[in-house]
């Protein structure tokens, strides 16, 4: 057997029917380099492969990555799927993660683990597991993939990520941001109750608080006036104000009105 064809045998392609923990246990086992990954992406999210990806149903770029620092990315052309993760891993550790969205990978390296392409729910759930893990330090990298991912709802397990209190602060917020972007009455509830919950870390209610902004107004200020009204912390009601502030909304304004007429005691 010649070297170029060990070299070659060295970076299998691990078939798609590979579980969320063995493929998340091939990453922290990995030497210090990139592990690759990839899962269908899906319908509306393209990207050019480089820089940029795009929702075509929201007509929205949701992330844009151009090292010339111009606005060239506009006029390139968009190729449907699929997701490709680039995972930085040192020391057993996750250190941060590159999405993307079509093109294809760079030629591999020694330093390269590619993990081939992954079924959606084991990719998801993997690399959601990893955003959980003590010491992860790109939770949010690893989050955002999940919420472009073929044919799955994503926001239950966002929201039990949001509430899993072992999981670090970083990835708990980033979760609460993308749980408000799945929308929806059920993620409504859900980032209500992270507001209530006296318990719970204070970064992560006042991030909750923020969530709700970005709801559509008929989901989000109705609960917003309401913790603006009645919550018992004045840090949060305060958030709550400042967002309602942003939102033009008359019940906004009707709220405002109320507080500074009411006589004081």
């Amino acid at each position: 057997m010649t070297l170029a064809w060990k070299f070659a045998t060295a970076l299998v392609v691990v078939p798609a029917t590979l579980s969320a923990q063995a493929w998340t246990s091939r990453v922290t086992a990995a030497p210090d380099g990139e592990v690759r990954i990839a899962f269908a992406a899906r319908d509306g999210i393209c990207g050019d492969g480089r820089t940029f990806i795009r929702d075509r149903n929201r007509e929205n770029y949701m992330m844009v990555r151009d090292d010339n620092g111009s606005s060239s990315w506009r006029n390139r052309p968009c190729e449907d799927g699929p997701v490709r993760v680039a995972i930085k891993v040192r020391s057993g550790a996750v250190r941060s993660a590159r999405v993307f969205v079509g093109g294809t990978w760079p030629p591999a390296t020694a330093e390269t683990t590619d993990l081939g392409r992954l079924g959606v729910k084991e990719a998801a759930d993997g690399l959601l597991t990893l955003a959980r893990a003590d010491g992860a330090r790109s939770g949010g990298d690893l989050i955002f993939p999940t919420t472009i991912a073929d044919s799955i709802e994503i926001w239950p397990a966002l929201l039990s990520l949001a509430r899993d209190k072992a999981a670090t602060r970083e990835s708990r917020k980033q979760a609460v941001f993308w749980v408000s972007q799945a929308a929806g009455d059920k993620a409504a509830e859900g980032l209500s109750g992270l507001v209530r919950d006296e318990g719970e870390d204070q970064e992560v209610r006042e991030q909750a608080v923020f969530a709700l902004s970005q709801l559509p107004k008929d989901q989000g200020v109705p609960i917003l006036v309401r913790v603006a009204r009645s919550n018992r912390d004045p840090g949060i009601r305060r958030k709550a104000m400042f967002w309602l502030g942003q939102s033009d909304d008359p019940r906004a304004l009707e709220l405002f009105e109320d507080i500074l007429t009411k006589p004081r005691h």
